[in-house]
């Protein structure tokens, strides 16, 4: 009874293990998967001279059965590699086979051609091989099922769909009746049945059956991951498919896999998740093994994620040139505000000088202070001519680069936010030295207006912060807080709040706050 009741403990615990872990460990394991990519090279050189080896036995070897075991085992370390080169080694078999009088092998070899040839996408050759095949093994029987469950699955007609169900319905039963019950394609078979027909906890059982008899890590592995992957998909439980289908990934990479569809699937799904740079470099990675592999249908699936990526990025290069849009606007504001204040400051000087001969001297001065706020609006003017001619620039880049389908280029150009940053920090550096230049006291007589311990207290090397911005807009004129979100890159709430709680702080009348600060720097 002790023994029991510790089994069930024990089982009871590795249950919420496997439950807890996949969640806390799976960004871990996607930048693990980032990583084994950048070693994709070293392990598919480890395959080559695996393969190197056997291909240096073989040529060494002269009787036919010798020759037809290494021509099957170089099938064997091809198949997942480069469809081409074990299609050739099945070829070569078959040679052999027919050549020892061995018709048995021959028809082994070429319904695994037929599988070939429907794992890539050509069904008509599938099935003309398979219609010569005259031993009607259980691998016989699988090829026919697979390459009709594939029509089936791509077919637009549904009548046609029907049809190819059945056949490949009946193929599989052979097929389970022939083969091994632990083979690969038997526990494949019953998994999809019952998962299919919504026995989750029965299909779940045979994944579990499977899992427990393949090494962790080795390319059969890789399929069942790929399996489990589906059955918690099926339960929606998105922490554990994306956990398998990661490990699954992980593992066709150490493999040296060429065919990835696992790598194909989690880029899928990443980009339904809205994590379109790492859905990026997963799909890019798996068109270039499916390039090296020779499959047309791995082709097919990729395309239309490479299409929608695309799109992504093209909304995002939109979105940028309309930001740009919105700061050249602002901008604009900014020097029609300052040459507002220049009109101003100038009738100021004339009633001054009408009114009293004894500040001539003061007019004087202020005529020279004109000249240079005249000199920061020309500043302000040519920012804005700058920014016209670097936006005009940008979208030429851009529409030539979609012109082109460099997309990949697209995607450097405007995948970051540091154009943006330099531009926003150069412009308010711009703008807090102009400010200060016409209000010199400004920090000064601002917080003159606040109770102490509310006063703006600024950094080393800080001219200005986001509260005096606010009031400096203020200052000029720009009153409405829409315009200075816009401007300072803020929601239009932050800029209420901000406004509202510096309010509270004021010494005097709150309601008389902002009047106040507007006639800073304006002599009495």
């Amino acid at each position: 009874m002790r023994i029991s009741y510790l089994r069930i403990i024990c089982l009871c615990w590795l249950s919420c293990m496997c439950m807890i872990l996949p969640a806390q460990n799976l960004d871990s394991l996607y930048r693990c998967l980032d990583k084994e990519i950048v070693k994709f090279p070293q392990y598919v050189a480890q395959h080559d001279k695996v393969v190197a080896d056997l291909q240096e036995r073989l040529a060494s070897v002269t009787d036919d059965a010798g020759r037809y075991a290494l021509n099957f085992q170089l099938y064997e370390k091809y198949f997942p590699f480069k469809n081409d080169s074990a299609v050739y080694y099945l070829r070569q078999c078959i040679e052999l086979a027919n050549r020892m009088e061995q018709p048995e092998k021959a028809d082994l070899c070429a319904s695994l051609m037929a599988l070939r040839c429907s794992n890539t996408g050509m069904y008509d050759e599938a099935l003309n091989i398979l219609s010569e095949v005259k031993d009607h093994s259980g691998t016989y029987y699988r090829a026919y099922a697979h390459v009709y469950n594939e029509l089936a699955y791509y077919t637009h007609l549904d009548e046609i769909r029907e049809k190819y169900r059945e056949k490949a319905d009946y193929y599989e039963g052979l097929m389970l009746q022939t083969l091994p019950p632990t083979d690969d394609a038997v526990m494949l078979a019953r998994e999809m049945r019952l998962l299919n027909n919504q026995q989750l906890e029965e299909s779940m059982k045979v994944n579990d059956e499977w899992l427990a008899m393949t090494e962790r890590g080795s390319h059969r592995y890789a399929l069942v991951a790929l399996y489990r992957y589906l059955e918690f998909k099926a339960q929606e439980d998105s922490v554990q498919m994306m956990y398998w289908l990661a490990e699954s990934a992980l593992s066709d990479v150490r493999n040296g896999v060429m065919d990835q569809g696992s790598m194909w699937e989690i880029a899928n799904q990443l980009m339904l998740q809205g994590d379109v740079d790492r859905s990026y470099r997963y799909i890019n990675f798996t068109s270039e093994c499916a390039s090296i592999y020779g499959s047309r249908q791995r082709s097919w699936q990729i395309a239309p994620l490479l299409s929608s990526i695309a799109n992504q990025y093209k909304e995002a290069n939109e979105q940028a040139t309309n930001k740009l849009r919105l700061m050249l606007v602002a901008i604009s504001v900014l020097a029609l505000c300052l040459i507002g204040t220049l009109f101003y400051v100038n009738s100021q000087r004339k009633r001054l000088s009408e009114a009293n001969h004894q500040l001539s001297m003061l007019n004087a001065q202020l005529y020279e202070s004109n000249k240079v706020k005249e000199e920061y609006v020309g500043r302000f003017l040519r920012l804005c001519s700058l920014y016209i001619d670097k936006m005009d620039n940008f979208r030429k880049r851009i529409n030539k680069m979609v012109k082109n389908r460099a997309y990949e280029d697209l995607y450097l150009v405007t995948r970051g936010q540091e154009f943006k940053d330099k531009e926003l920090e150069e412009l308010y550096e711009s703008f807090d030295a102009a400010f200060l230049h016409l209000f010199p006291t400004f920090v000064e007589q601002f917080n003159a207006l606040l109770v102490p311990e509310e006063r703006v207290t600024l950094q080393k090397n800080e001219r200005m912060n986001t509260i005096l911005r606010i009031f400096a807009l203020i200052r000029l004129g720009v009153e409405d807080s829409g315009k200075i979100a816009e401007f300072l890159h803020y929601s239009v709430n932050t800029i209420y709040n901000y406004r509202a709680r510096v309010k509270n702080a004021a010494l005097g009348n709150r309601e008389d706050f902002e009047r106040q600060v507007r006639e800073i720097g304006i002599e009495r």
